[in-house]
Parts: structure tokens; C-alpha cells; sequence
């Protein structure tokens, strides 16, 4: 670059020197031939002109050197205030970007929810790591790189992660699965690397990532957006950090099945923590807890049974509206009054099949119960999953079993009830995919409705032997919402 700059200041040179000597020439001869008709000083002003032009020419040729010198330092010195004023604005807008990304300190603890005694249990000693590292760390132990709070809409898995991080008193991250999901490409991956720069920058910290799903879906292999760029990145981020960093992850979903699998193995997200909709227990403690320095006259043990199906954020929702309610009567007591109307007013979208009546409600807990029965473990009157048998090579009995399990809830309420009911479709259609899968990929069978038939009628006989255990199980359920190991 600058060997040129000189070639061209050298050959400009030459031009200019030669066509001062022209112009000089030519102005001479016309001086020569036309000197009785000058009359004016235009001609001699003109002499003068090239003259210094000429004298110009042939003095910047001596100096040549110098002159590039100071042209080439000249030109670095601007090249590299604009490479500085460029780079400044280019700082500028990544710290304007980074901006964004900000943590925030928890004043919400374990004490400020309800219902979750046994999530809290789970995530103890998630606290306790991050409070004393080093009572782990001597022994070798590291925790955990990724929690995942499963569970349906409502039930408080972003106030449990808050919960996590005052009980801690470290730095939260919070972002949503959609916050990174950009128009252009890159610029989710980007957003990643960011979070996770804080977040260690920070430690001992929380990122908390709720709605995991948004990002986290199962990979097709046939696309490479921005989605799965993003996902790739936040998959090497949890593997570029040791459990004594001091950051855990801790994510959010109602979607696991639509997670991909990357994000499940062990050292990512090998922890899961299911949260299910809150029994009558817990709901009399959440009511108790949004009541507290509240007047109130009306019977909290019955409001706990007749909120069958609601979440803690839509008992929240019930109180608030009834206090709203209570404000227009212009009273300072919460009654009866107040609560029926709040629930008319309330619509519960896909859940509000789960407000049961009765009858319904007694439906769903023999269903349950006889899931508990077949199982053997613990269940509650809203519990969407199935405790399976899990097994890396499932032996042809072992799938059976899990084939049993997932029919249980189905056959147990057409022995009870003498008819069949549709209740959930999910299960039936798990158990149709493990005989799919026994007959088409194990090859251990030759039919699937043979085999879902023999599966029927083993459970059907059991549990019509078994029908007085049912029904002692429903009536736990209908009491307590929910079928602890030591009721089967």
C-alpha cells in the first residue's frame, strides 16, 4: 500500500515539473509574437505564476523523500484515529448490548412459598454448596452443572429458582428461553457466551432460564438455524465449566419430552426436579400464606378442598381478585362472598377441566389409585406421569411392566366403575409405543393389539382381585390428594 502511495506521489511530481516547463514555453513564444499588443499586467503575472510553479516542482523533487515521510506518518495517523473512533463505537455498542444481560439479588426464600417441602428437600443442598463450596470441594464432591425443574404452568418453578438464589444470597441470572432466540444469526449464541461470561465473572451465581424448551427442542439434523446454533452453544457452555465453578444452572419446563437429549445427559442437565399442581395440603398452606395479615371469615379447610386443580399462581389470582372485590364492598373482612366471585370471574384456560366436581373428581382418583397400586410408589390426584421401570437393556418382562403401568389408571377405573372412560389419552398412547416398539424394533412379539390385549386382561384380573385395595386407595386420594408409599 504505502509503495504505491510513493509511485504515485513520484510520478505526480514529474507531471507537475513538466507541465509548468510547457506552460512556460508556450507562454514565452506568445509573448514573443503578440509583445506590441500587451497592455496589461495579466502576461507578466502569468510568468511569475509558472515560474514559482516551475521552482515548486524542481524543490519538491530535491525533497521527495521528506515529503513522502511526512504524507506516510500523516496518513498512519489518520488511519489510525479512525481505526480508534471506530473501535470505540463498535465497544460502545457491545457494552450497550452486554448491558442487558444484568444480575439481580433475591429477597424471596424457601419461607415465602408454600407446598414445597419436598422440592425444597431436592434443592438444599444445592444452597448449601453454593453457601460453604469448600465443605464439598475437600471431599471431592461436585455438584450438579444443570437442575430442571419440570412441571405444568402456574405451579411456581421461577419462585422456587428465586427461592434458591436469596437462600443463597448470589447473584441471579434470569432469562427466558425466547430472549435468545434472535432474527440474525449468531446473535443467540452470542447472547450465551455473554450470560455465562457474567455468570463466572459473578461466582458463586444462579442462571436461571426459564422456558428452557424455546431453545431446547429436539434437533432435526436437516436445518442449521438460529435455534439449534444457540442451542449448540449453550450445550458448550455447561461443558466448558467444573462443578467448584460456582455457577449453576437451573432451567425451566413443562415440555420435557421435546427436550433434545443433549441436554439431559449426565453433566448438563442431570437433575430434574418434578413439581406437580399442590394437594389439599399444600393448598391450605398456599392459602394460609396469601391470607397471612388478612381478616378473613370463612372455612380455609373447605376452600382447600373446593380448589381442586388450581395451581399456587391461580390460588394467588383467587385471593387477589376476592381482595379486589372485598375493596369494593368497602369492607376490611374477606368473606365467602368475595371468594365466589373471584372464582367466576377467573378462567383457567386448559386447566379448567381439572376444577372437578364430585364425580369427576372421584373418576380421577380411582384412576390414580390404581396407578399407585400397580406401581407401588407414591402418586397425587394430579400427577401427569408414570413411575417406570427404567432399565438401560429393558428385558421383555420389564417393558410388560411398564406396558401394565401405563394401562393401569384405564383398566383400574372400567373394573370399578363396570364402563370405560377416556380420561388420559397420553398413557394409552406410551404404552401403544412401547408394543410398537417390542414388535417392530425388539422383534419380541408379532402383534401390538395382541400384546395390549394380553397386557388388558392380566391387569384387569389383578386388579378385580385387588378391587377393595382400590377403593381403600381412592378414599385416600379423595381425602389427602395424593398416595404415599406407606398407604399401598
Amino acid at each position: 500500500m504505502s509503495q504505491n502511495s510513493n509511485k504515485n506521489i513520484d510520478k505526480n511530481m514529474k507531471l507537475m515539473g513538466l507541465s509548468a516547463i510547457v506552460l512556460l514555453i508556450l507562454f514565452l513564444y506568445t509573448l514573443y509574437k503578440s509583445s506590441d499588443h500587451i497592455k496589461t499586467n495579466s502576461y507578466y503575472f502569468g510568468i511569475i505564476f509558472l515560474l514559482f510553479l516551475l521552482v515548486f516542482a524542481i524543490f519538491a523533487k530535491f525533497k521527495q523523500n521528506k515529503i513522502q515521510k511526512f504524507l506516510k506518518t500523516t496518513q498512519q495517523n489518520g488511519s489510525q484515529t479512525f481505526s480508534n473512533e471506530l473501535a470505540t463505537v463498535q465497544q460502545e455498542k457491545n457494552e450497550q448490548h452486554s448491558s442487558s444481560i444484568s444480575a439481580v439479588s433475591s429477597n424471596i426464600t424457601f419461607k415465602d412459598i408454600a407446598g414445597i417441602s419436598e422440592v425444597k428437600g431436592e434443592l438444599e443442598e444445592v444452597v448449601n454448596f453454593l453457601n460453604e463450596p469448600n465443605r464439598y470441594l475437600k471431599h471431592g464432591v461436585k455438584l450438579p452443572k444443570g437442575v430442571l425443574l419440570v412441571g405444568p404452568p402456574g405451579v411456581g418453578k421461577t419462585l422456587i429458582a428465586r427461592a434458591v438464589a436469596g437462600e443463597a444470597d448470589v447473584p441471579f441470572f434470569y432469562q427466558s428461553g425466547a430472549s435468545f432466540v434472535q432474527i440474525y444469526v449468531g446473535m443467540g449464541a452470542k447472547k450465551v457466551r455473554e450470560l455465562f461470561m457474567k455468570a463466572k465473572q459473578s461466582a458463586p451465581a444462579i442462571i436461571f432460564i426459564d422456558e428452557i424448551d424455546a431453545i431446547g427442542k429436539k434437533r432435526g439434523g436437516k436445518t442449521n438455524d438460529e435455534r439449534e446454533s444457540t442451542l449448540n452453544e449453550l450445550l458448550t457452555q455447561m461443558d466448558g465449566f467444573e462443578g467448584d465453578s460456582g455457577v449453576i444452572v437451573i432451567a425451566a419446563t413443562n415440555k420435557i419430552d421435546v427436550l433434545d437429549e443433549a441436554l439431559l445427559r449426565a453433566g448438563r442437565f442431570d437433575r430434574r426436579v418434578f413439581l406437580n399442581l399442590p394437594n389439599i395440603e399444600d393448598r391450605k398452606k398456599i392459602l394460609e400464606l396469601y391470607l397471612k395479615g388478612k381478616h378473613y371469615e370463612f372455612d380455609l379447610d373447605k376452600l382447600a378442598e373446593q380448589t381442586s386443580g388450581f395451581s399456587s399462581a391461580a390460588l394467588a389470582t383467587l385471593i387477589n381478585e376476592a381482595l379486589l372485590n372485598m375493596i369494593k364492598r368497602e369492607s376490611k373482612v374477606l368473606q365467602n362472598v368475595d371468594i365466589e366471585l373471584a372464582k367466576n370471574k377467573l378462567e383457567f384456560g386448559k386447566k379448567e377441566t381439572l376444577i372437578l366436581n364430585d364425580n369427576q373428581k372421584e373418576i380421577l382418583a380411582i384412576y390414580q389409585a390404581s396407578k399407585a397400586f400397580v406401581s407401588k410408589s407414591k402418586v397425587t390426584l394430579f400427577d401427569e406421569k408414570v413411575n417406570i421401570v427404567d432399565a438401560v437393556y429393558p428385558s421383555y418382562n420389564e417393558l410388560l411392566e411398564n406396558i401394565k403401568r401405563y394401562l393401569s389408571g384405564t383398566i383400574g377405573v372400567e373394573v370399578i366403575k363396570k364402563q370405560r372412560y377416556a380420561i388420559n389419552s397420553q398413557d394409552i398412547k406410551a404404552a401403544y409405543d412401547i408394543a410398537q416398539n417390542i414388535v417392530q424394533e425388539y422383534k419380541m412379539a408379532k402383534d401390538i393389539e395382541s400384546l395390549i390385549d394380553d397386557v388388558s386382561n392380566i391387569l384387569r384380573s389383578e386388579l378385580s382381585q385387588n378391587s377393595a385395595k382400590i377403593e381403600e386407595l381412592k378414599e385416600i386420594m379423595l381425602k389427602n390428594e395424593v398416595i404415599l408409599l406407606d398407604d399401598i
